[in-house]
């Protein structure tokens, strides 16, 4: 909550000329997240499903985005059928209402019984124990968050036996404590976005004297995509 802030010069990128500053200042923490959850840790390849929690969150939606652009079959959990509705207007092949319909019964709807490749855990708690029983045999599970708020009661013959992979990511933890420099993904994501082929949708934006207002908009849960201070 400053208007300047002395930081590493390894969290600092140009922004390119064609990319305004309140895009280019929504890329380094939603888009970057999901960016390296879907292509470092992930390696999500074209051809494969993938599973997006939160898919309306700004996550979510950048997860999405790049999962398509990947070549990736999405499909997108929200917790109504507007934020639903929004994640297919962005990209997303399939979405299901969490909040009305039993995420795993709709997944062996769309897919069979194989399950998914990919799942981005953005929510936790009863999420990520549904996660682990979405994943297909050799999936991928990388849990980001828990906004849930809850203990998640994980049974392990739900992901050993299908030789799951799971990572855990917390962005500021990979740069401060295991060397992660973010500044070539930043690059690469300030490109997709100049370019017009990442969206970078900024739902509201506030200037600094409003930032109780920007935490209501948030708590609110009323954005769709990212809010800027």
């Amino acid at each position: 909550y400053a208007e300047w802030v002395a930081v590493s010069e390894r969290c600092v990128v140009g922004v390119p000329d064609d990319l305004d500053f309140i895009s280019a200042a929504a890329l380094p923490t939603a888009p970057l997240s999901a960016w390296y959850c879907l292509k470092h840790l992930a390696r999500l390849g074209a051809g494969e499903k993938v599973l997006v929690y939160a898919a309306a969150s700004s996550v979510g939606d950048a997860a999405v985005q790049i999962a398509k652009l990947t070549g990736a079959e999405v499909v997108a959990v929200a917790g109504s059928e507007e934020k639903v509705a929004w994640a297919l207007q962005n990209g997303a092949d399939h979405g299901v209402n969490y909040a009305e319909r039993d995420v795993l019964s709709e997944i062996d709807g769309i897919f069979g019984e194989g399950g998914v490749d990919v799942v981005l855990d953005a929510v936790g708690g009863i999420r990520f124990v549904e996660a682990l029983k979405a994943v297909g045999h050799g999936g991928r599970v990388v849990a980001l968050a828990n906004v849930a708020l809850e203990p998640s009661p994980v049974d392990t013959r739900d992901f050993y036996p299908k030789n799951v992979t799971i990572h855990g990511f917390q962005l500021t933890n990979l740069v401060e404590r295991l060397g992660y420099d973010p500044r070539e993904d930043c690059k690469e994501l300030a490109r997709l976005a100049a370019r017009g082929e990442l969206k970078v949708h900024v739902d509201a934006s506030f200037p600094l004297a409003e930032a109780v207002e920007a935490h209501r908009h948030m708590g609110g849960r009323r954005n769709r995509g990212k809010v800027i201070l």
